[in-house]
């Protein structure tokens, strides 16, 4: 069987991604609290690396403790603390640096030497584009000028959408291509996932030999984890969903994969899986995959995985057929009916 039944002891170290791992907005995940108060329990540290740039790591800190979770700010990483140590790096003291973003961004900068403002002419040194809800384009046109004018051009992260009860919803990658389509450039620098910065920095903190990233999204989370040459699990609570596994690059695919929080302790499954491993067995036709067999649904996209990664580029996921009852069953679970 591919299936563990506890995961998270063979790691020294567990490090969440947030926004669709923990919470949806500000409503945590079903087994989300428990899940990760379990590991406080039982000392197992903890991580949490953001790419959200619009609350600063004691914000995010509060917003855990308010949902239930234990949480301590210094166990939190986010991509505007990476971006703005980054910048103070390259930088000379007292520098201006033009913020797109929101006042998390400019605490950042300020705690770092350097000068926020938020006018092209002002001198301004860079310029540290990162997600708030209310970016526009007054801050979008006052970068365009900075970077033309040749201010380093710092993205927190590219992040294409952001989960939310609603569905996904425009994240900070979409403002970048605004500036991308209006320069034809990309950013000089992207900081957060799939960058493997804030997990190399999470795992130095507490000097672990053997980190567990979780997230939700392959082209971020998973991506940065085998940058980091770290392992991984992905849960299906937010973004990447099971046909969006079966098309990952080898870039971005997972070592585990879970329904939710809860497989760090039980239901997590190996990705690929073989054959002889599970109860199930996929069958290449000339029309597509067929999946014949029983067992979890899991173990079917475990087996369906081994099928479809063939190569190291992305995958052209075929049809994908049931080849009785219980797979038709398993199929529609997956969402690949």
């Amino acid at each position: 069987m591919t299936e563990v039944d506890s995961l998270v002891d063979q790691y020294d170290l567990v490090i969440f991604d947030l926004d669709g791992v923990v919470f949806l907005g500000h409503e945590p995940i079903d087994g989300a609290v428990e899940a990760i108060n379990g590991l406080v329990e039982e000392q197992k540290p903890v991580a949490y690396a953001t790419n959200n740039a619009s609350r600063r790591a004691g914000e995010v800190a509060e917003l855990l403790v308010s949902l239930g979770i234990r949480a301590v700010s210094d166990e939190v990483i986010t991509s505007a603390q990476a971006s703005a140590r980054l910048l103070a790096e390259r930088l000379t003291a007292g520098d201006r640096v033009l913020i797109v973003g929101g006042p998390a961004l400019q605490r950042e900068i300020t705690d770092v030497g350097l000068t926020p403002t938020g006018a092209a002419d002002d001198g301004v040194s860079a310029v540290l584009q990162g997600y708030a809800p209310d970016v526009g384009w007054k801050q979008l046109a006052e970068a365009c000028v900075a970077i033309r004018g040749g201010a380093m051009w710092v993205a927190t992260n590219a992040d294409r959408t952001l989960p939310s009860p609603r569905g996904e919803l425009p994240g900070n990658g979409s403002l970048v291509a605004v500036l991308t389509t209006a320069l034809d450039r990309q950013p000089d620098v992207i900081v957060g996932k799939p960058a493997p910065t804030l997990f190399d920095t999470a795992a130095a903190k507490v000097n672990a030999r053997r980190p567990l990233v979780v997230g939700d999204r392959t082209d971020t989370d998973i991506a940065g984890a085998v940058r980091a040459g770290m392992d991984s699990l992905l849960v299906l609570t937010g973004v990447s969903r099971p046909r969006d596994l079966l098309a990952a690059p080898a870039s971005e695919r997972p070592t585990w994969v879970a329904t939710d929080l809860g497989g760090l302790t039980s239901g997590a499954v190996a990705v690929p899986a073989k054959d002889l491993e599970s109860g199930w067995t996929v069958r290449a036709t000339a029309d597509g995959l067929t999946l014949h067999g029983s067992g979890s649904a899991l173990e079917a996209l475990a087996a369906l995985a081994a099928a479809c990664w063939r190569g190291d580029g992305p995958t052209e996921v075929p049809p994908v057929a049931a080849g009785g009852d219980d797979a038709a069953a398993a199929l529609r679970a997956l969402g690949l009916a």
